[in-house]
């Protein structure tokens, strides 16, 4: 049973992992059309009126939270981690912006071993180093990658590393719903007051991006706030690597932007990492 629960939790990561890489092609389009913190706003309104819908029948226990200082938090770095790749998307490509997200699994696993007690053992930590190397091939350091907007990119790292660990935190004893509630609501309610000041007219075309970065924002979000309820954290970071391989795809169909030989050799690196982590895991009992 605990062995189905973590390919579960695997298999939604990377299905969420899948909704925010498109989310990001949307935000990505919206970033030469209108302001950035109105495609902030979409993204969160979207998700608090969905979730509102979603749960009326039961919104009194939805809302009820036994940690609410915890869900404000997760909800304010989350908006922080969007926030931060949102502007970066001004200047940096899908795959470049990518590429520095996976130093994020890193910060999760030794932060998932110091705060929340989970095991970090040699096998996660060498598959973590080499997916590292991989996203490192990609991203070659020393190119324009490594720009003002790239360090906007670090914060959002940083935030949500802090936000994955908050989440594995808060699903040991909150529901989903509840969580998913919490992070779209404040996130609304702080960007209410900011967007009015930010406004600008929009075309009928902008519409379907920006119902899109709310949708497919809050599946992801939902899909990962279960992985987390589900499986280690530790376990679960290296498979967001997956994220350079969607990233490269949507830069091509989306954006005409192809990756070179290096972007083919750090995917092929990162997959195998986490292929080799799944096996370990899911298949190999140890002794």
């Amino acid at each position: 049973m605990a062995e189905n629960n973590v390919a579960r939790g695997i298999a939604l990561m990377i299905a969420a992992t899948l909704m925010f890489t498109l989310m990001d092609v949307c935000a990505k389009a919206l970033s030469t059309r209108v302001d950035t913190v109105q495609t902030l706003w979409a993204r969160y309104t979207v998700q608090m009126v969905l979730v509102t819908l979603i749960v009326s029948p039961r919104l009194r226990s939805v809302v009820h939270t036994q940690r609410p200082g915890l869900q404000v938090f997760r909800a304010i770095v989350l908006l922080g981690t969007t926030g931060f790749f949102f502007f970066g998307f001004k200047k940096m490509s899908l795959i470049e912006t990518t590429a520095l997200m996976q130093t994020a699994p890193i910060l999760i696993m030794i932060g998932a071993a110091v705060f929340l007690g989970e095991t970090f053992g040699i096998r996660r930590a060498v598959a973590a180093a080499v997916a590292l190397i991989g996203a490192m091939i990609v991203l070659r350091p020393g190119t324009d990658a490594f720009t003002p907007y790239a360090l906007l990119t670090l914060g959002g790292v940083i935030c949500y590393s802090t936000y994955a660990l908050a989440t594995r935190y808060a699903g040991r004893g909150e529901d989903v719903w509840t969580s998913l509630f919490y992070t779209g609501t404040v996130a609304t309610l702080v960007l209410c007051v900011m967007v009015p000041f930010f406004w600008q007219p929009l075309e009928a075309s902008d519409l379907p991006y920006m119902l899109g970065v709310g949708l497919l924002g809050t599946m992801g979000q939902l899909l990962l706030i279960r992985a987390l309820s589900m499986a280690p954290a530790s376990l679960l970071a290296p498979f967001t690597y997956v994220a350079l391989i969607f990233s490269s795809v949507w830069g091509v169909v989306f954006f005409n932007n192809y990756p070179d030989g290096p972007v083919y050799i750090g995917a092929l690196v990162i997959v195998g990492a986490g292929l080799y982590v799944w096996h370990r895991e899911t298949r190999v009992k140890t002794s």
